[in-house]
């Protein structure tokens, strides 16, 4: 019998992402063994400095990786928006699932929504994308810094040590918590990370089998769609240190996507929109980058705009 093993980290929300993953593959393949290798990552052990200050989202997939390069695993489970435009050589992307709900939510346990927040209240986000745009729409309030899961993040918002605490609405819904969704913050007013919501199975490029194991489990749409969001990151030179923001979704026989490019200190937002076919993703993305670097992203990116 053909075995199959994931690695993964071992936040509940990323053994939850890896179960579904275990699920599905035994449901395509009953007759392989799959299993989970539990592991821990530098990302997350390190939880009290920023994460684009000690290396990027990078630091999630490093030790994933190394345990599939070295034999340990065949493929490694991660959110889609935590991986890096360019994977290391040799590992590839062979499956994207369908996407979960891209919006951020509100989480408060004082207030329904972002509007109703008090002057100068306390708002938990350690992104750069969502204090970009928190800044755009409430200029007043105190942006502080918050690291770790998701369990942690609601203890931290439970202990009165915010007024309210942006997280993806997916990973809420994905742990039972929905309930805790006061308001969602959705596209294309309120713009998501690049692939907020979807999951990815990364292989090692040489193992061919492993491909075509996981081939059943790729969803068209949200694969094309994540695709145009992540063209648009990679010539934006995009990284958790810089607020990008994409969502790209389906109409009935296009690709329409919306491309956000902020200043955290500011709340200077900049944006753009256009539409091409469905087999077009990919020049979609460099489009919308074309048109955020037109207009002046380049030095809102770190670099000039040439």
């Amino acid at each position: 019998m053909k075995s199959l093993r994931i690695a993964t980290r071992q936040s509940a929300l990323a053994v939850w992402q890896a179960e579904h993953v275990a699920a599905r593959l035994r449901q395509a393949h009953p007759d392989v063994l799959v299993e989970l290798v539990p592991m821990t990552t530098r990302g997350d052990e390190i939880i009290d400095r920023p994460l684009a200050a000690i290396g990027g989202k990078g630091l999630f997939l490093k030790e994933l990786e190394v345990a599939m390069a070295e034999g340990r695993a065949d493929i490694a489970v991660h959110s889609l928006k935590d991986v890096p435009m360019s994977l290391e050589a040799g590992f590839s992307i062979g499956a994207v699932l369908e996407r979960a709900d891209p919006a951020d939510a509100f989480v408060s346990n004082a207030y329904e929504r972002l509007s109703e927040l008090p002057q100068g209240a306390r708002v938990g986000t350690s992104s750069l994308r969502r204090q970009a745009q928190l800044r755009a729409f409430r200029p007043d309030l105190e942006l502080l810094d918050l690291r770790g899961n998701v369990g942690t993040r609601l203890a931290k918002l439970d202990a009165g040590q915010y007024d309210a605490i942006i997280l993806a609405c997916a990973g809420l819904d994905r742990l039972g918590l929905a309930a805790r969704i006061r308001n969602r913050l959705a596209p294309p007013d309120w713009v998501p990370a690049v692939a907020q919501g979807a999951i990815a199975i990364e292989y090692r490029t040489i193992d061919r089998e492993v491909a075509g194991l996981l081939a059943p489990l790729n969803d068209a749409e949200t694969s094309r769609c994540t695709g145009a969001e992540r063209a648009m990151n990679l010539a934006l030179h995009g990284s958790c240190s810089v607020p990008i923001a994409g969502f790209c979704w389906e109409t009935e026989n296009a690709l329409d996507l919306v491309g956000l490019v902020g200043d955290a200190a500011t709340g200077r937002l900049l944006r753009a929109r256009a539409t091409a076919p469905r087999d077009q993703g990919e020049a979609l993305g460099l489009q919308v980058a074309d048109l955020l670097l037109a207009q002046g992203a380049g030095p809102l990116l770190g670099r000039s705009a040439s």
